[in-house]
């Protein structure tokens, strides 16, 4: 999956005339229309010529009595019927409790000069641009390398937070935000994170005076209403709402992290169909009450599909927000190894690998970093890791999503190698992995 979203104002300028624009996609209205006078007058009734008669007082006074005794025999059904509850209470405090039962999200935190989003119109303002500044050479000045899109989600102490992706500001020399009044701030990257293609920027909160108001994606369901918020093809579009439908949930992407054509990690999505196009990274996909359920982030971009796109989960970017604007960066496991597959090897070097009959997979060690946990326990070059606490590993992909989602900093592994055609077992314990040492686990770049 190729995150390719990213607004480039250098390329050539788009065909406007071969977008197709909605204004009615902006937002979601319901008209109720109600059925006009067709203009029609009714017919006059002829007036009658004779004179009315009166009514007697006894008939009126019988009148009046069956009349009473009606609407006591009426009410009396009511109440016995319980149409008309005798007492309320239970009911009001049977909905509170019903209330109280709901799950508490509290995800966003605002001083008393923000406020907090409490629909689409007011998220929207939330949503703001994000300019990629590159010096493209010595000799001239920084320039606009791309444009995206960014979601204020925090306010607290003078200071606003904006999460983004990480190929937003990926590069970056010097990051802009633009508010959606169109006045710029100039932002501070405070970490990032290529694997779930997460980055949180910090600016100064004087001007914000709203933040989006973040719910939960486990609740929402599949074919549920959402709009997607962003900055398609850059400023000039700035603020577009497109619609559409949750289209599936907890959807696996593999993902290549480091551009070499293979698939390194796998992050799970939301699918949507509402239109994300290049400048949306980094936007909002909210629902109807104005909650961000979502961070766009990516779409399926062939000329055979359509209507694919996909958002990380505000649930499962939460914990890695919070680890970027307090550390700077995801604290994994780190054994201390480049790594790639078999097939990967240059020819020149597969005469140093040996393996024993019937084994075609696995992962060959590229280079061991010094002082890493794989250099004290004696891991080698051309080391082939087969296993890991038993799991099988044949990629980088099952590599990483083992490290990163079944162990922990500090747990001793086992690792199973082969070593001059010969099967070996070696123990270490992950550390953690420094914010320097990044592209360590990564596939030998060929």
């Amino acid at each position: 999956m190729e995150r390719n979203d990213n607004y480039n104002e250098n390329q050539e300028e788009s065909h406007i005339d071969q977008i197709n624009l909605n204004d009615d996609d902006t937002t979601e209205t319901r008209y109720q229309r109600k059925e006009k006078n067709p203009g029609l007058t009714k017919p006059t009734q002829p007036q009658s010529k004779e004179p009315k008669q009166k009514k007697s007082g006894a008939g009126v006074l019988f009148g009046g009595l069956i009349g009473g005794i009606i609407a006591a025999v009426v009410v009396v059904l009511l109440f016995t019927n319980n149409v008309i509850p005798l007492n309320n209470s239970s009911n009001d405090s049977s909905t509170s409790a019903q209330d109280s039962g709901a799950p508490e999200i509290a995800q966003t935190v605002a001083t008393g000069d923000a406020d907090v989003s409490t629909n689409l119109e007011e998220v929207a303002e939330a949503v703001v641009g994000i300019s990629n500044i590159q010096q493209q050479n010595v000799w001239s000045p920084g320039q606009k390398a791309g444009t995206g899109s960014g979601i204020i989600y925090k306010k607290v102490d003078g200071k606003a937070y904006v999460v983004t992706n990480n190929h937003v500001v990926e590069g970056a020399e010097k990051v802009n935000v633009v508010l959606s009044n169109d006045v710029q701030i100039e932002a501070k990257v405070l970490g990032t994170d290529p694997f779930t293609d997460l980055a949180v920027l910090e600016i100064d909160g004087s001007k914000i005076d709203t933040v989006a108001k973040l719910g939960s994606s486990e609740n929402t369901k599949v074919a549920e209403t959402v709009f997607a918020i962003g900055n398609p093809l850059g400023e000039n579009f700035a603020n577009s709402v497109t619609k559409g439908i949750i289209s599936g949930k907890d959807r696996s992407v593999s993902i290549d992290t480091n551009k070499d054509n293979q698939p390194d990690w796998v992050t799970q999505v939301l699918q949507t169909d509402a239109a994300i196009n290049p400048g949306n990274s980094g936007g909002a996909l909210v629902n109807t009450d104005g909650e961000v359920i979502g961070i766009n982030s990516m779409k399926i971009a062939k000329e055979s599909v359509e209507g694919i796109g996909f958002a990380i989960p505000i649930d499962e970017a939460l914990p890695i927000m919070k680890q970027l604007k307090e550390e700077g960066d995801v604290a994994r496991p780190f054994i201390g190894i480049s790594t790639a597959s078999l097939q990967q090897v240059p020819a020149q070097y597969r005469g140093q690998i040996e393996l024993p009959e019937g084994i075609q997979n696995g992962m060959v060690v590229a280079k061991v970093q010094s002082g890493s946990p794989a250099d004290e326990a004696g891991l080698q070059q051309f080391d082939i890791i087969s296993k890991i606490n038993g799991q099988e590993i044949t990629s980088i992909l099952d590599l990483r999503k083992y490290l990163y989602t079944e162990t922990k900093i500090g747990d001793t592994v086992e690792i199973e190698i082969f070593r001059n055609g010969e099967a070996q077992t070696v123990e270490l314990t992950l550390v953690e992995r420094a914010l320097q040492e990044q592209a360590q686990e990564q596939p030998q770049q060929q």
